[in-house]
């Protein structure tokens, strides 16, 4: 006979000794990597491409490694935007070992999420510990050997270094994810750890004659936006002048004045000021006020700090007047900018009966302070833009915000809510500059060829 007569040439028994020793050997041999299967989060249905991946579990499955000489592949090539690292490595795995301790798992995936699971997939990846690298696996060979005895046991996977383009690398093994913490396009936001209570303080009238009340007459119609309010001025001497804004609100289509709010109440008036509109494009309105000439109210309120975190205009408290006579506390509404800061308050009730400056009270922005700690690779959602990123890292020192976007800008002033940790700060600046891509070199490029080229000329090449 031409074969070996003592063995079968493919009887279960050999093939499974044959199994064994190979396994033996890759435990003697090998290297404990970590395999890290893709699961396909998004996928373009005419192009047939993956648009998004996950990788977020992990499985560790003894290696040898075919290129024990070192790494494959063109190694590091100086390119015009940088290094190019193009290290390649060939693992060989245990057939039998894959399918026993990492298939059961692929098996329970969803098919939209794990294509192929009953051996490794090109576009996994393989985590490398003596490099500390991750590389992707591009071809899997399962017929080398060629079916020795009848049967193959073992996949050899050809890898390539991963380049990282904002995939959700979420293993829960530091090692693997911190390599990829500072790689792709990043945001980095910078969250208000504890929130700031806006400031104010009062003046009271240091003389009578203080408009006291405003009464609006006809609210007009037509308006575009809001008039310009003014008084009658009070006799010359110890005076000044009052001031107002006017509140614009619509209703079945047209745009009328809603109230009028005093920024200033004046003193020094003797008799009723007449009030005037001008401007705002609309017609039509009218009001007429009262004075006060016995008691003191207040006169103004000044802004001594905005605050932050301010989602809607907070409640202003005037502490009330002390001491004997007719008095009543006085009343005022805060105004915040789109930066969702408070940026005036407006006199609604001068009051009456007050001897000495009054106590003003702004009430606390929603978040105090910041709650809760951001998970690495979680949603966060921007509650004003809507705006959505994927979290890179969370510094709680520096309450420092590494995100990668998903869709949309974030807003300064808005809060950034976690969605699997519902950890809530404010955003209080950022930067949305790439600075963490390696690739990205634009700036620099231009600036480098601006000075060998004279890019103002027709021609910065040559004359012809």
């Amino acid at each position: 006979m031409a074969l070996n007569p003592f063995f079968l040439q493919g009887t279960q028994s050999e093939q499974k000794l044959v199994q064994e020793l190979v396994n033996e050997q890759l435990k003697m041999y090998g290297v404990e990597v970590t395999y890290i299967p893709r699961k396909i989060v998004n996928r373009d249905t005419i192009f047939t491409e993956v648009e998004s991946s996950k990788f977020d579990d992990s499985y560790t499955i003894e290696a040898y490694v075919n290129t024990y000489e070192g790494y494959s592949g063109q190694g590091d090539i100086m390119t015009k935007f940088g290094m190019s690292l193009k290290d390649e490595v060939t693992l060989t795995v245990s057939k039998e070992r894959f399918e026993d301790f990492i298939v059961p798992f692929l098996q329970t995936e969803p098919d939209s999420e794990v294509i192929v699971d009953t051996r490794p997939r090109e576009g996994d990846l393989v985590y490398f510990p003596l490099g500390s690298r991750l590389f992707e696996v591009k071809f899997v060979e399962h017929e080398d050997p060629f079916y020795q005895l009848g049967k193959n046991y073992v996949y050899q996977l050809k890898c390539e270094l991963f380049e990282y383009e904002d995939e959700v690398i979420d293993t829960s093994i530091d090692a693997i994810d911190s390599l990829v913490e500072d790689e792709g396009y990043i945001t980095t936001l910078n969250l208000i750890g504890i929130g700031q209570t806006a400031k104010a303080s009062a003046s009271i009238n240091n003389y009578n004659g203080y408009i006291r009340k405003i009464f609006l007459n006809n609210d007009g119609q037509g308006y575009t936006s809001a008039p310009i309010i003014t008084f009658d001025s009070p006799p010359a001497g110890n005076s000044a002048n009052a001031t107002a804004v006017g509140i614009l609100t619509t209703v079945g289509g047209v745009t009328s004045l809603k109230e009028i709010l005093l920024t200033n109440a004046g003193y020094g008036y003797t008799t009723i000021p007449s009030i005037h509109f001008s401007g705002g494009g609309g017609a039509g309105a009218a009001a007429t006020c009262s004075i006060e000439t016995t008691g003191k109210g207040v006169f103004s309120i000044t802004l001594d700090g905005g605050g932050t975190g301010y989602a809607a205009a907070p409640i202003v408290t005037i502490s009330e007047p002390t001491g004997s006579g007719t008095s009543e506390r006085a009343t005022a509404r805060s105004v915040i900018s789109t930066a969702n800061v408070v940026s005036a308050i407006r006199i609604i009730n001068p009051g009456i009966g007050y001897t000495q400056n009054p106590t003003v009270t702004i009430a606390d922005p929603p978040l105090i302070a910041g709650i809760g700690t951001y998970q690495s690779n979680e949603e966060v959602v921007g509650s004003t833009t809507g705006s959505r990123a994927r979290v890179k890292d969370w510094n709680t020192v520096t309450n420092t915000l590494k995100v990668t976007p998903i869709s949309g800008t974030f807003a300064e002033g808005e809060i950034l809510v976690g969605a699997a940790s519902s950890a809530t700060y404010t955003v209080d600046t950022f930067d949305k500059g790439d600075i963490y891509n390696e690739y990205d070199q634009s700036t620099e490029i231009e600036t480098e060829a601006d000075l060998l080229l004279d890019f103002t000329q027709s021609n910065p090449f040559g004359n012809y």
